[in-house]
């Protein structure tokens, strides 16, 4: 019954992505900022609604854990290149997720991924670039428990975690007690600010 639930969720929750997608995003005049934060709250909410219908658990695997659905933002190779994100589940459980590895998006069917190297090509969703597209220089999370930006997993069963544990049998580590703040900062200094909800991983802007 759970699991027929979750599938009409998700059906009408990419029913509302394009609905928004459409309605809001992208106008010519809306700056840089309140069009990512618009983006990223979107492509988060698809992220959460991935992980309650994609159960990971696997009784055989100590690790199952890892392959969480995850949000993670990272510094490309040249730091002069700024900052992009990426959504995945590590499959191979390495903490370096590729491209076939990555959530695609619903409307475009492009991947909500970039290398390190952050340049564009036709496979993957150019909003991933935060510096490039948007002029972001810098993202917080209030929530970080990780030695890099950040990153969010969610679980199916609506918990958040702010890290994925590598040993085994500590799924439940790293899980947020507290609501978790976003916040990116232009070049111009510009502020956005996206919450996501502890225990069900809500997300609002």
């Amino acid at each position: 019954m759970k699991n027929s639930f979750s599938f009409l969720e998700l059906i009408l929750t990419l029913t509302l992505l394009t609905f928004l997608y459409t309605i809001f995003i992208p106008k010519h005049n809306t700056s840089n900022i309140n069009e990512l934060t618009s983006k990223l709250s979107l492509y988060i909410s698809y992220t959460r609604y991935k992980a309650l219908i994609d159960e990971k658990f696997d009784n055989t695997d100590s690790l199952w854990h890892k392959k969480r659905w995850t949000i993670k933002f990272f510094r490309c190779r040249n730091s002069e290149d700024g900052i992009y994100y990426s959504i995945y589940s590590d499959n191979n459980k390495t903490g370096h997720p590729s491209s076939e590895d990555s959530l695609k998006d619903p409307l475009s069917n492009k991947y909500i991924y970039s290398s390190n190297y952050c340049k564009e090509n036709n496979a993957n969703s150019k909003y991933v670039l935060l510096t490039k597209n948007f002029d972001i220089e810098n993202v917080n999370i209030s929530c970080n428990n990780t030695s890099s930006l950040g990153q969010l997993s969610f679980g199916n069963d609506g918990k958040v975690y702010s890290r994925l544990s590598n040993y085994e049998n500590e799924s439940e580590e790293y899980e947020i007690k507290s609501p978790c703040e976003i916040k990116l900062r232009t070049k111009n200094g510009e502020e956005g600010r996206i919450l996501i909800e502890n225990l069900t991983g809500y997300v609002k802007k």
